[in-house]
This record gives C-alpha cells, sequence and structure tokens, in this order.
C-alpha cells in the first residue's frame, strides 16, 4: 500500500550511532520481548525496508508512538516517526470496524453526546462490554470514558460569558475530549483566561486533532482533519491569537505530528499553538499577568507527565504553576509511561501490555497517597483513574478551582 500523505519530509535514520540507548527506555521492550525494540524497528528496520518492502515486521504495531525513544536519543533521531511511517507505508492490512470507530471521535461523539445517558449506561455493563471483547476486540476490562450531555461548543455559543469585554483574546482549540466528553475542563479554561484578561473564542472550524485516525491507520481522514485544522488556525493567527489547547496529546500532534507523519506544513503558525499551562505560564514568569488565590484550597496532588509533554520539553509550565499555589502540596514521582497510548489501550491484543506498562506508574500514585493527580492528557487521565481509583485533573482545572478570580481581576486591572 502506498504511503497516503503528501511532502514527508525525509526521515533521519542514518543519524543513529546504535548506541541503543533508546531500548533502554522503550516502556514497551520492557514488558513485552515480542516487540524488537525501537532502535531495530526504527532505524535499523528502515535501512532493510528501503532495499525491500516484505522486511516490514507487523510487530512496529506494538509501538506506543509514546516518543521516550526520542527523548532518550542523543542524536535526535526521530524514530518513533520512522516507525509510524512505516506502518502507513508497508502494513497491508486494512483497518478493522473496531480501528475506525475508535478513531472516529468527532463522529461518534456527535451522535453519543445526543444519547449520552443511554450510551454511557450500555458502556458500562459487563455484558455489552463481554460481546465487544468478543467481536470487534475492544476488551471487556477497559472503562470508557463517560459522554456529557451537552457539547462544550453549544455551551460556548448559547452560555459562556460575554468575551468580547477582555482586552486580550486566544482562539481555543478544545479537542474532542472536551467537546464531547468533558466540558467542564472547557469552562475551566474560560474561567481563567477571564480573569487574566483574555477572551476566549473557537477556532472558525475544528475537527479532531487527529492522533487517533493517524494511529489506526485512517491517513486520508487524519490529513484532510489537519488540513482543515491549520486552516483555522491560520486564520486566528492572522487575527493576531494565538491558537491554545488543553491536551498535551492534541497540541504535540498539531505541532510535530503534522509535518512529519501527514506532511502538511504547519511552518509559518507552529510557534502560535501553545498548551494552556505554557501559556499563562510564560505570562506570569514575564510579569504580564498575576495569579491570586485562595487561602481556604488545601489539597495533597502528585504530576503525571505524559509521554507527548515530555517530548516537548513542558512539564517544567505545568509543574511551576502548581508550585505557585501556596496550600498545594506536589509529592513527586518518578515520570513513566501510563500505557494507554491514546487507543492503544483498549484493544484486546494491548490490554495486557498496556497495563504491565502502566504499573510502575500506578504503583508510585498510590504510595504518594495523594487526593489527586494532575496531568495535562485525558487519556493519562482514563488509564489513572481506573487503574488506581485515584481522581485525575488537568493543570487547568486545579489553577481554575484553587484561584480567587475577583482579586487576580483586580490584580490584572480589570
Amino acid at each position: 500500500m502506498e504511503l497516503q500523505v503528501k511532502n514527508i519530509s525525509p526521515n533521519n535514520f542514518e543519524q543513529c550511532i546504535k548506541c541503543t540507548i533508546c531500548t533502554v527506555y522503550c516502556p514497551v521492550l520492557s514488558v513485552n520481548p515480542d516487540y524488537p525494540g525501537p532502535k531495530q524497528a526504527g532505524p535499523d528496520g528502515e535501512r532493510y525496508r528501503l532495499k525491500d518492502p516484505e522486511f516490514y515486521d507487523k510487530a512496529l504495531k506494538m509501538c506506543l508512538n509514546c516518543k521516550r525513544c526520542e527523548v532518550a536519543c542523543p542524536s535526535g533521531v526521530k524514530i518513533g516517526d520512522i516507525i509510524q511511517t512505516a506502518r502507513i507505508r508497508y502494513d497491508h492490512h486494512r483497518p478493522g470496524l473496531r480501528d475506525v470507530i475508535l478513531a472516529s471521535t468527532d463522529e461518534m461523539g456527535s451522535i453519543a453526546t445526543k444519547m449520552a445517558p443511554v450510551v454511557n449506561t450500555m458502556l458500562s455493563l459487563k455484558p455489552v462490554k463481554v460481546i465487544m471483547d468478543k467481536t470487534i476486540g475492544v476488551d471487556c476490562h477497559r472503562t470508557f470514558p463517560a459522554y456529557a450531555g451537552r457539547t462544550f461548543e453549544s455551551w460556548m455559543k448559547h452560555k459562556a460569558p460575554d468575551q468580547t469585554v477582555y482586552p486580550h483574546k486566544v482562539s481555543y482549540f478544545h479537542g474532542c475530549y472536551v467537546n464531547y466528553n468533558y466540558p467542564a475542563l472547557g469552562k475551566d479554561f474560560v474561567k481563567l483566561m477571564n480573569a487574566i484578561g483574555y477572551g476566549v473564542e473557537l477556532l472558525d472550524k475544528e475537527r479532531c486533532c487527529g492522533v487517533a485516525k493517524i494511529s489506526n491507520k485512517l491517513i486520508s481522514q487524519a490529513t484532510r482533519d489537519a488540513e482543515l485544522n491549520i486552516r483555522s488556525i491560520r486564520a486566528a493567527v492572522a487575527k493576531g491569537q494565538p491558537v491554545i489547547g488543553t491536551s498535551s496529546t492534541c497540541i504535540f500532534t498539531m505541532r510535530d505530528e503534522y509535518p512529519h507523519v501527514l506532511g502538511v506544513d504547519n511552518a509559518d503558525v507552529r510557534d502560535s499553538i501553545y498548551l494552556a499551562s505554557k501559556f499563562v505560564h510564560e505570562l506570569v514568569d514575564e510579569g504580564k499577568v498575576k495569579l491570586v488565590f485562595r487561602p481556604d484550597f488545601h489539597r495533597r496532588v502528585t504530576y503525571h507527565t505524559p509521554c507527548h509533554m515530555q517530548r516537548m520539553g513542558w512539564a517544567i509550565h505545568s509543574v511551576e504553576l502548581l508550585r505557585m499555589i501556596p496550600g498545594l502540596e506536589l509529592v513527586p514521582i518518578e515520570s513513566a509511561c501510563c500505557g494507554i497510548a491514546g487507543t492503544y489501550g483498549f484493544k484486546k491484543e494491548n490490554y495486557a501490555t498496556s497495563q504491565a506498562i502502566g504499573k510502575e506508574l500506578f504503583d508510585s500514585i498510590l504510595n504518594a497517597s495523594v487526593d489527586e493527580v494532575v496531568t495535562d492528557c485525558e487519556t493519562c487521565k482514563w488509564q489513572i483513574e481506573m487503574s488506581t481509583g485515584v481522581p485525575v485533573v488537568n493543570p487547568v482545572s486545579i489553577l481554575a478551582e484553587a484561584l480567587d478570580v475577583e482579586a487576580t481581576r483586580k490584580a490584572n486591572g480589570l
């Protein structure tokens, strides 16, 4: 099957110095010896695949695309991108019904929100889970995120506070999770931004960032959605508005996967795409805005660094914002992959591997005895809550709850 994307920049596998440090940091290889590891699956395998596509190994589908190999690589080899591109180019297996369902987040979300109580009840029933396990291969042990009864977009259009009164404006890429599953996070984002003098607007049009479609090989659909998103982002940037998201995976996908994996050019707007915690922290750090917190807020939390957040190097922004909250006790834990990798952990053949990868993190969280886990990734939230029972929140929600809104507005001259 031919690669269904355009203008892919050549990968840099020749920069690999065969040091094998990437294999040490690969969470899959540590629990599943059937996976060849990032060095063999990535740069080593690419040398053979370019000579003969028959050298493609189907074991590459075991890769999480967590990018921890890329973080560890001293030569800057795009190992994860090499593996992703190889799967797209050489794997002749067509996406099945399960893969299409899991990847079609906008389509499924728009239907499910219209009958959320029924859908949520059905997805929680053991017989339904068993049927999905036996028929389409969604593991029966997996807990599904609940759907909201009303989309975030609907709330913004009809119920949100007036956003025209603020001196500054940002455009919000809310993503599928906020729109269909958890509008409360979007509302917290609006609350936080309004308190520091920023009005929030929606993009002209928005589709799923595409990460689920990429991992499930729906490449033409992912490319279509990416091109639409970039057009909307360009329109926002042209108005002088940075584009802010609350999902580390969405932001990483739009900044780095679009050009490297889909061949969708974003060079002119890439630096205008921010994660909320980075955007707010930089404003505070530069003395442009002030945050004032409630004296009665108290919480014991730990911060989990999502893998894509670690790849961007932005965890420091979320951590530093949390440290600014006087009543918050931040318990450090070692960085570790949670194992879910978006739709990966929902699949029957991956479930045991997914949970084995996450065990180190789950144990660290339970041993920390915290009230909540804070993280910037929604799928990490699903995995951690299901596997530990500890509530998980986005840094934006912690800030919005801890904030003394009126005092913050006053401190910022509003």
